[in-house]
Formats: structure tokens, C-alpha cells, sequence
């Protein structure tokens, strides 16, 4: 007993671990064990950030797809819904400050997920006018909506109406105007957008941090990149969603929707644009669950534990104890405070920032108003429908514009481009993709022809003052109002405002089907061999749909090429600035597209394509409603004219930021140091200037750029 039990002594002081192997044991032992939660748990938080970053980009794109139906919707201008749409940027702006600065001290998954839920509430609140407004009405003759009561369309006799028919009809007007006298249901689309936009604020600058703070440092990159390709893909299923919402009638499950006077193809049509906005809510809702389970840190793997390259809080925050970790972080403050205004003297102090910020601003005013309303333009220049025109941008224009970015960032990495060469290509993508977009001048349709409006009765020109040209000698004897938009198609091809200004005397069957006879306006048209008419406008010219596709690939080649000056633009903006203001040099950035960009470029452009509107709609209680008919050429010139002049101010910009950069750099080697030397210029070597740029390339993301077509 005694040999053995002195042999197991003598085994266990020979196995028995020392405090210091205890300690090393165990980190290794911990290390794999952190390592596998760490990537764990960042996998799954990262799963989560895509799913967000696809929910947000999937409501804003859908947005644009229904600016034409609540223009129609709400009975406002073009200018309004400019206003509407640029309220996502001010909700984002009135927190952006408070969210980057105080998000970071506190539980930043939970906050981004009460930012979902905050999003959804917005995207919520935006459907939320279609159940309180009641029912949409659109301008229609009373024999087209079922009535049982005949009545001519050309009322020569207002007698000829039975009066408990007008008695009702007027009661109706009156009940409609004491409502819509004391609502403007637009403005909850307004506070919904808003909301939106505050709820959408944490989501990038806390995401990408706790990315960066918690995966391992040659993954980072690589995650934010996957974040950012999901985030196109967003938009692809926010205009086929579009696509799907805009054939369905705006009622849908409400009315009877063979009692539909209306089809997509006319103006006042109004797809089921709520029912998106509900959907993406619920989406946004579901995005945001998993982030109220995720912890507030992660282990980090032991790559980044020591690391100098490390994230921001890892290089500023020393884990002593916490009265020497307080008075250091007070000094810290005290120090980044008086380091402020050198600072931004500093940056605003550097050409090649200054010359490039101003590009971008201008740059992004052009595609900001050209993605804004471009569903509206192919709708009014080539007459189609909102379905297909979203269809068409989601499923063509958007993945162009996703491969554009992806190939910028390949020709980046395989040729090497120093950041000379980015400028250049970054100034030659923008100089072509405005150069095509030129040829768009050459691809759009002639006006309709509409009696009194872009002919006259008689089939020749009309005349300058529009609305005296709607009436003539073959309607004088009927009882008209030049503000009724009820659009019929005569038999020789010519629309006109209304069965009653057409001067039709008689009609058959109802809604859709109904048919106009003995119409005397259709009569005295030069090429008229008939006088009958049904209901709806004619449609535009034979070569439109010609047009339509030139358009659509000269679209398509527009924004790949745009797109590829992306990504070596972006490098250009990190490769001219000191390391030390990386940071605040892309919120400078940041904040001014969306100030002097996002906000007001929607706004203007929708103020300038108003300019162009031929027919204005009625509201019931007076007042101008939304636009019924664009003068077409007048669109084009306004629309595509104040996209190119804009980009090619911005290019002036861009090749000064280029004599800039040549001038400053060396004849033996045009590059720029990584590290920001003189200011903004130093001479490296090509190899050393490159140094990392396939993360940089990776990560890069600048606003808007889901949706830049």
C-alpha cells in the first residue's frame, strides 16, 4: 500500500500543472473555443446584417417604384413626391450624429434591431392612408361606371339628367370635399419616409463597426463585401415587388373589380401600392429579431487581441484598470476636441478632397434626380405601364449597375491601378457614361395626338393657349368642363379629353366595354371615316416600341459604365487623405451627399418635369391635381438635359481633381502614398501603394449606390 500509494504521489507531483502552464494551457485550450464562437457568433450576426441591408434597400427601391402611383394616388404634384422621397434623407440626418457617437458605447445589436423596428413602423405608417381615405375615384363618365340611368355624353340639355341622378351625384362631390378639405393623407407617407430613414441610420455605421471590432482581420473585408452584394440584390426584388403591386388595382379586396371602368395602361390607374409597403414592413420586422439575441460582444480571435492594425476601439481603449482607463479617456476627449478645427482645416485644406467632394455632390445630384423619376419617364415617354416599366428596371438596369461595380473593383486589383490611374478611371467612366446617355435625345416618342391639347380638331397644329383650344365649333353645342380627364380614343386615332369634348351624342355598354357614337368632333377630323370612340387614350406612335428598346440597351451600357467609376473613385477619396482623417473625411463625405444631393435633387427635378405637364388634373374642392398629360418632347429635354448638364459639371470637377494629382506627383512615378504624405500627395511605390487595396476594394460603399442606374 505504502510503494503504491507513494508511486501515485510520485505520478501526480510529476503531472501536476503549475500556475503559469495552468494559465498557458488553458488559453490554448479557451483559444480554439473562442475562436469557433467568435466566428460563430460573427457568422450569424453577419447573416442577420445581410438580411437587414437586403430589407432596407428592398423598401427604398420599392419606393421609387411607386412614385408615379402616389402621385396619382394623393392627386399632388411631382414637386411633393420630390419632397416625400427626400424626407427618408432629413429623418436619417436628424440622428446620424447622436446614433455613430452614442450607438458605439452601448448595445449596438439591440440598437439595430429597435432600428428595424423603427423602419417598419415607418413602412408601416406609409400604407396606412389607403384604409382611412376610402375608396379611389377617377374621373369617368357616369355610363361607363355601370349606371342604369342613359345619358349622352354631350349634355346639350342639362335637363336631359334625371335630377335625383344630379341630386346624388352632387351630394357625393360635397361629401368628398368636407373629407378632403381636412385631411392631406400624403403627409403620413411623408412622416412614414421619415421614419424610415431614422430607422435605417444605425444599420450601416454600427453593422460594419462591430464586423470590423469582431472578425478576424483578413475575413473583415470579405464579410462587409458579401453585406454590400446583398445589398444590390435589395433593390432587383424592390422593383419586381413594384412590378407585381402596380397591375393590381389599388381597392383590390374592396370593390368589385369588374365594376373597373380603368386599365394599367391609363393614366389614372392606381396599383395596389400600399400592399408592398406592407409586406416590406413585415420584412423589416423579421430582420430585425435576431439581432435582440445576439450578445453585445463577441470574444476576439487572438490575431486582434495584440494587434496595432486592429479595429478603432481595440487601438484606443487599454484594459487597465479603470481609473487610469477614465482619465485617459477624459484626456482622449479633451485631446480629439482641440484636434477638431486643425482637423477640419486640414481636410478642407486638401485640393484633391475638396475638388473630388464637390464631383461627387454634383455627380450625385444627376443620378439621385435621374433614379428618382425614372419610372415615370419611360411610363410618359413610351407609355407604359408601371408594372412593366419597374419589371424592366429591376430585372436589366440593376444588375447592370451591380456588375459595373463589380468590374470596377476587378480592373482595380488585376491591373494594379495606382491612385493616378483611379482618377483617370473614374473620370473616363463618367465622361462615356454621359456621353451615351446623350444619344438617349435621339430615342424618344412624338406627343400623342390629343384634340386641343398637341393637335387641334381639325388634325393640324394647335395653338399657344391650350386650354381655350379644347373647345370648337363641333363641341360648342355641348355642356363641357375643360377640367374633366376622361380620355376616349376616336376611331381615327386621335384622343380626346372626353366623350363630352369629342361631342358624342350616344353611347353602349358599360365600364371598359363602353363604345361612343355619333361623337361629331371624331366626324370633322380630317382623316376620320368614322364617329364612334371607346374609352381609354390611343396608343402612342408605331415606332414607340422601337424606341423603347434602343432606350433600354443605351440604359443598360449607361449604367454599367457609370458604375464602373465607382469603386476607383472611392479609392481615390481614401488614398488622398491622412490616415488619422479617414474617419471624419468619409463622414464629411456622407453628410453632404445627403444634404446638398439627396434632398434637394428630387425635390428640383420634380419641380422642372411639372414645368413640362400639358393637362393638370382637378381635385374635387378646386385646385390642381396631379399631371394627366407631359408634353413628351418638353420631358425629354428636361428630364435627360438637366441629368447631362449636371454630369458634366461634375466632370469639369473631376478632371481638375486629375491636373491635381499630376501636377503634385512625381515624373518618375504618378502614385500616391497610402499614407497620405504633404497632405495629400507623396511618391511610392506602385507595389507599396497598393498595399491592401483588394480590401479596400471590397468594402467600399457610398451612398445610394444600390439604387444608381
Amino acid at each position: 500500500m505504502e510503494i503504491s500509494s507513494k508511486e501515485n504521489t510520485h505520478f501526480f507531483s510529476n503531472n501536476t500543472i503549475s500556475p503559469a502552464d495552468r494559465s498557458s494551457f488553458k488559453s490554448e485550450s479557451s483559444a480554439s473555443k473562442d475562436e469557433q464562437t467568435c466566428c460563430g457568433g460573427i457568422k450569424i450576426f453577419l447573416g442577420a446584417l445581410s438580411f437587414v441591408y437586403f430589407a432596407k434597400a428592398l423598401s427604398g427601391s420599392y419606393l421609387k417604384s411607386t412614385i408615379t402611383q402616389i402621385e396619382r394616388r394623393f392627386d399632388i404634384p411631382s414637386s411633393l413626391v420630390g419632397v416625400i422621397d427626400g424626407s427618408f434623407e432629413i429623418g436619417n440626418l436628424l440622428v446620424i450624429i447622436l446614433v455613430s457617437y452614442f450607438g458605439a458605447k452601448l448595445h449596438r445589436p439591440r440598437i439595430i434591431g429597435a432600428g428595424c423596428l423603427i423602419m417598419s413602423a415607418g413602412t408601416f405608417l406609409i400604407a396606412m392612408p389607403q384604409f382611412f381615405m376610402g375608396r379611389y375615384r377617377y374621373e369617368r363618365f357616369p355610363s361607363t361606371i355601370n349606371s342604369t340611368v342613359s345619358i349622352s355624353p354631350c349634355l346639350q340639355d342639362k335637363n336631359q339628367t334625371p335630377l335625383s341622378a344630379l341630386e346624388k351625384s352632387q351630394a357625393k362631390i360635397n361629401a368628398g370635399c368636407e373629407k378632403e378639405a381636412g385631411s392631406s393623407m400624403w403627409i403620413y407617407v411623408l412622416l412614414g419616409n421619415l421614419l424610415r430613414g431614422i430607422g435605417e441610420t444605425p444599420i450601416q455605421p454600427l453593422g460594419i463597426t462591430y464586423i470590423d471590432d469582431y472578425a478576424i482581420e483578413e475575413n473583415a473585408a470579405l464579410y462587409i463585401g458579401c453585406v454590400q452584394t446583398v445589398a444590390i440584390i435589395g433593390p432587383i426584388f424592390g422593383f419586381l415587388l413594384g412590378s407585381l403591386c402596380a397591375k393590381l388595382y389599388v381597392d383590390i379586396g374592396f370593390v368589385d373589380l369588374d365594376s373597373v371602368a380603368i386599365s394599367p395602361k391609363d393614366v389614372q390607374w392606381v396599383g395596389a401600392w400600399w400592399l408592398g409597403y406592407l409586406i416590406a414592413g413585415v420584412i423589416s420586422v423579421l430582420a430585425g429579431i435576431p439581432f435582440w439575441f445576439l450578445p453585445k460582444h463577441l470574444s476576439k480571435p487572438d490575431s486582434r487581441k495584440d494587434s496595432s492594425t486592429s479595429s478603432e476601439q481595440s487601438k484606443f481603449i487599454v484594459e487597465e484598470n479603470k481609473d487610469q482607463h477614465k482619465s485617459y479617456q477624459h484626456q482622449a476627449k479633451l485631446a480629439e476636441m482641440a484636434k477638431f478645427l486643425p482637423s477640419l482645416k486640414n481636410l478642407f485644406g486638401n485640393p484633391v478632397y475638396i475638388l473630388y467632394l464637390c464631383a461627387s455632390i454634383i455627380q450625385f445630384n444627376s443620378l439621385i434626380g435621374m433614379v428618382t423619376y425614372k419610372p415615370k419617364y419611360i411610363e410618359q415617354q413610351y407609355g407604359q405601364t408601371s408594372s412593366k416599366t419597374n419589371f424592366v428596371i429591376g430585372l436589366i438596369n440593376i444588375p447592370a449597375v451591380a456588375f459595373g461595380i463589380f468590374s470596377g473593383g476587378l480592373m482595380m486589383k488585376k491591373f494594379r491601378i495606382s491612385v493616378l490611374g483611379a482618377a483617370k478611371l473614374s473620370l473616363g467612366s463618367s465622361f462615356f457614361g454621359y456621353l451615351l446617355l446623350l444619344s438617349l435625345f435621339a430615342m424618344g416618342c412624338e406627343n400623342s395626338d390629343v384634340a386641343g391639347l398637341t393637335v387641334s380638331y381639325h388634325g393640324t397644329k394647335p395653338m399657344t393657349d391650350y386650354e381655350q383650344a379644347l373647345f370648337s365649333e363641333c363641341n360648342s353645342g355641348c355642356s363641357c368642363s375643360k377640367n374633366d380627364w376622361d380620355p376616349i380614343c376616336g376611331e381615327n386615332g386621335v384622343t380626346y379629353v372626353s366623350a363630352c369634348l369629342a361631342g358624342c351624342q350616344a353611347s353602349n355598354g358599360s365600364g371598359k366595354n363602353t363604345v361612343f357614337f355619333n361623337c361629331s368632333c371624331v366626324g370633322t377630323f380630317e382623316s376620320s371615316q368614322s364617329s364612334s370612340a371607346v374609352v381609354g387614350p390611343c396608343q402612342k406612335g408605331n415606332e414607340c416600341p422601337k424606341m423603347f428598346l434602343y432606350f433600354l440597351v443605351i440604359s443598360v451600357i449607361t449604367s454599367y459604365t457609370l458604375s464602373v467609376g465607382g469603386t476607383p473613385g472611392y479609392i481615390l477619396l481614401l488614398r488622398c487623405i491622412k490616415p488619422h482623417l479617414k474617419s471624419f473625411a468619409l463622414g464629411i463625405y456622407t453628410l453632404a451627399i445627403r444634404v446638398l444631393a439627396g434632398i434637394p435633387a428630387p425635390v428640383y427635378f420634380g419641380v422642372a418635369i411639372d414645368t413640362t405637364c400639358l393637362k393638370w388634373g382637378s381635385k374635387k374642392c378646386g385646385g390642381r391635381g396631379a399631371c394627366r398629360l407631359y408634353d413628351s418632347s418638353a420631358l425629354r429635354y428636361v428630364y435627360l438635359g438637366l441629368t447631362l448638364v449636371l454630369g458634366m459639371v461634375s466632370i469639369f470637377f473631376s478632371v481638375a481633381v486629375l491636373w491635381v494629382l499630376r501636377k503634385r506627383s512625381s515624373p518618375q512615378d504618378e502614385t500616391l502614398s497610402a499614407n497620405g504624405e504633404r497632405g495629400a500627395c507623396g511618391t511610392k511605390s506602385r507595389k507599396d501603394n497598393f498595399v491592401n487595396s483588394h480590401r479596400l476594394i471590397q468594402s467600399t460603399y457610398w451612398p445610394e449606390k444600390e439604387t444608381r442606374l
